[in-house]
């Protein structure tokens, strides 16, 4: 019996040491709650004394203390303040310095000029103006020219704009900044201004780089009476893109493609001379661009007694989207067909539903 009420002590005291050490815990959390938040600032300037001078969020700066734990700290590092006296408690090491690259797609593509089927007058014509000024700047030296900052592609949807572009970007090994005009204007009011600079302060960078803005349209139309505070920021966003293209700080090796599908509504003021001056029409494809793009997206399927000659022919007023869709959907149907090739019937069955897909979107757009 004893033995059993010495158990059961036990098992108290062991519960008992587990619930303060849980008390402690929790208080230790609660505290954490309870603290206020901390001010990131940056570093501007190191002082001899200790002391740093930090620039704030609201552009606002301070000459402060630092705690001791923090170690040595160095123009450019982001450190946390203490609210209420601003003293630097933890340093933060180098952050992201742009707020735009949270949005924009900064990447090195892997696509190339093989990729692309039907635009080799085009294809020659990027080359020209963006390519050989970055890969030899001298010869343009030599010459004693000055060559163009940007180009415009313009065309139907799904002409291979973008796909220009980022081939262009592989083809110089430059950085490829990519933005969608319209996102820049609808998610960020207020700061499109703003984040266009930082855009060009990033690809400065970066550089080499090239800045594609898709849907230029969006921020670059005619301008019309101001009424609107949208209307007011569409214009600011405008005014700062023009800032940049003609700025003090020479653009460099960062080159500027825009793409539109409505060059008509253009304002003539990103046209003109020493900006995207240079113009390039990217049309629908004829039917021997259609055959070499159904050749490269077929490269790596298995197909038996399939002409893409005669598919080029049953695909007149397609686009190379379009024809990609169609090989996609070609391959879908010898899937669900349980076979390990793709046939001609496929490519039938293809071309009919993204025509009958293409019509459909067509009647919506008329009729809603």
């Amino acid at each position: 019996m004893a033995d059993t009420d010495a158990d059961r002590l036990l098992g108290v005291f062991e519960e008992n040491r587990f619930l303060k050490a849980e008390v402690m815990r929790l208080r230790k959390e609660l505290e954490r709650f309870q603290r206020p938040p901390l001010v990131i600032a940056e570093v501007k300037e190191v002082f001899d004394s200790g002391k740093v001078v930090v620039k704030i969020p609201n552009g606002s700066e301070f000459l402060v203390e630092v705690s001791k734990s923090c170690g040595a700290l160095t123009p450019g590092d982001f450190v946390a303040l203490e609210q209420k006296n601003l003293i630097v408690v933890q340093k933060l090491g180098k952050l992201s310095k742009f707020a735009v690259e949270r949005f924009v797609i900064i990447e090195k593509p892997k696509v190339g000029w093989r990729d692309i089927g039907g635009l080799n007058e085009q294809i020659r014509e990027i080359r020209e103006v963006v390519e050989l000024p970055l890969k030899n700047p001298k010869l343009f030296r030599k010459i004693g020219i000055t060559p163009p900052k940007g180009i415009l592609l313009y065309g139907p949807p799904g002409t291979g704009k973008t796909l220009l572009a980022k081939s262009m970007a592989s083809s110089t090994k430059a950085v490829f900044i990519e933005i969608v005009a319209s996102e820049l204007v609808q998610k960020f009011i207020g700061e499109g201004a703003k984040l266009v600079k930082e855009i060009f302060s990033l690809a400065r960078e970066k550089a080499p780089a090239i800045i594609f803005i898709d849907e230029l349209d969006a921020i670059a139309a005619q301008r019309v009476e101001l009424g609107t505070s949208g209307e007011r920021e569409v214009n600011r966003t405008f005014m700062q893109l023009l800032a940049e293209i003609d700025g003090f700080d020479p653009l460099g090796d960062v080159k500027i493609i825009g793409a539109t599908n409505r060059i008509d509504v253009l304002d003539p003021a990103i046209l003109r001379p020493g900006r995207l001056d240079r113009l390039i029409h990217v049309p629908l494809p004829d039917g021997k661009g259609r055959a070499d793009i159904f050749k490269i997206h077929t490269r790596k399927m298995p197909l038996r007694e399939v002409d893409l000659n005669q598919l080029a022919k049953l695909t007149e007023g397609f686009s190379g989207a379009d024809i990609k869709a169609v090989c996609t959907e070609a391959g879908y149907f010898a899937i669900r067909g349980k076979r390990n090739y793709v046939s001609m019937d496929d490519f039938f069955k293809a071309i009919k539903k993204v025509r009958r897909e293409e019509s459909s979107e067509g009647y919506k757009e008329m009729f809603g």
